[in-house]
């Protein structure tokens, strides 16, 4: 934070491009005093993980509605997409129930995504020196599993890739990448060998798996690719070597900031120019919606590449449109008109004619009994 507005004060170009384009939310402590009592007890023997647990007991890693089990049940029953989102998947009406077992600092994070619309996010954590990114939960192996070739080789069937697997390796590599040493796995782990192929990036589901993540959440429910940034093997740097992780990870942090303006973006609107809200964007190929804000705006992070794309909603005609994603950051325009539809007015008549076609009179040609009386019913 200090960094930010010191630079933009003395004209850094970059920073003040960064701030002027960006909207910037930050969150110093999600869990202050788990991290006070993380920070008492010292790093040593593993007492830092009493820092995940709020003061009434609560694990936030896992506290959050486990969005991604429902989904994976829901395409199981082959209900998706047109029974059961992929998208913006609401949360289950237990979880907000009053005694529901939520934390108060989940459920001021939950109300806070709900009210912004956030496009990128990165919780930032201690302990391991690696970005980890959805899913994170592990999903179930089938009970009776396909035949496979002899030569198949599946070291985590588990492992459940989101549909927009390649951007979250985009946006995890462009911070270890700029990391200073984040990269260098030849010395292995922070606590062991190291997980993340030789790239300091790796799946949550791959990694530790646990359902109810942060990460998961954000996904399934909101416009947000989220991802957690573990800045350093030590969970509790002594104040001499905090300038040094500083500088390991500053590049990194204005790195992954200015991805969020990397894919496509524009404005929904109708043919009067009204905004169009909870208008659903799709991206071909890629089976994860994202919805347009109240104002009839929506981002898209997306690798660069040619996509066809199209805007939907309740009441309208559908438009499609080819989209190009350029590698220089920033993102594309691309932005949809909607005709009205008169599919609303159409299933009216359906419904008033019992959802069976309406059989066309032709002029000449005399009515049966039934066609009669049918028409005597609809005037």
């Amino acid at each position: 934070m200090q960094f930010l507005c010191k630079e933009y004060h003395d004209g850094n170009p970059r920073v003040r491009g960064l701030v002027t384009d960006t909207r910037i939310h930050l969150v110093p402590s999600l869990n202050p005093d788990g991290y006070e009592l993380a920070r008492e007890t010292g790093s040593e023997l593993g007492n830092w993980a009493l820092g995940h647990w709020t003061e009434e007991g609560f694990d936030l890693f896992e506290n959050f509605p486990d969005l991604a089990s429902a989904l994976w049940a829901a395409e199981e029953r082959r209900l998706v997409p047109h029974q059961f989102p992929n998208h913006h998947i609401p949360i289950p009406e237990h979880y907000l129930a009053e005694d529901a077992a939520v934390a108060v600092e989940t459920r001021a994070v939950m109300a806070w995504m709900d009210k912004n619309p956030f496009v990128l996010g990165a919780n930032l954590q201690g302990g391991e020196k690696l970005v980890s990114f959805p899913f994170d939960t592990a999903r179930p192996s089938p009970p009776t599993p396909a035949p496979r070739p002899p030569d198949y080789e599946d070291e985590h069937p588990e492992v459940q890739e989101t549909p927009d697997h390649a951007v979250f390796r985009w946006l995890a590599i462009s911070y270890a990448s700029a990391h200073l040493t984040m990269t260098e796995t030849f010395r292995g782990g922070c606590h062991a060998q190291d997980v993340t192929d030789a790239m300091g990036i790796v799946q949550g589901a791959k990694w530790h798996p646990r359902a109810g993540s942060m990460n998961d959440f954000s996904y399934l429910h909101t416009n947000c690719l989220e991802l957690s940034v573990y800045l350093g093997c030590d969970k509790f740097p002594h104040e001499s070597e905090l300038q040094q992780e500083w500088e390991n990870n500053k590049e990194s942090l204005l790195t992954f900031m200015e991805q969020v303006h990397r894919g496509i973006k524009g404005v929904v609107t109708d043919q009067q120019g009204e905004p169009i809200a909870n208008a659903t964007i799709v991206v071909g190929g890629i089976n994860h919606n994202v919805r347009t804000a109240s104002g009839g705006d929506y981002w898209r992070i997306l690798n660069p590449g040619e996509y066809r794309v199209s805007a939907r909603a309740e009441g309208y005609n559908p438009s499609v449109k080819t989209c190009h994603v350029l590698y220089d950051i920033g993102a594309t325009q691309c932005n949809f008109v909607l005709s009205r539809s008169n599919w609303k007015r159409i299933r009216e008549i359906m419904a008033m004619n019992g959802n069976r076609p309406i059989r066309r009179v032709v002029p000449g040609r005399p009515m049966t009994p039934r066609e009669r009386l049918r028409l005597r019913m609809r005037l």
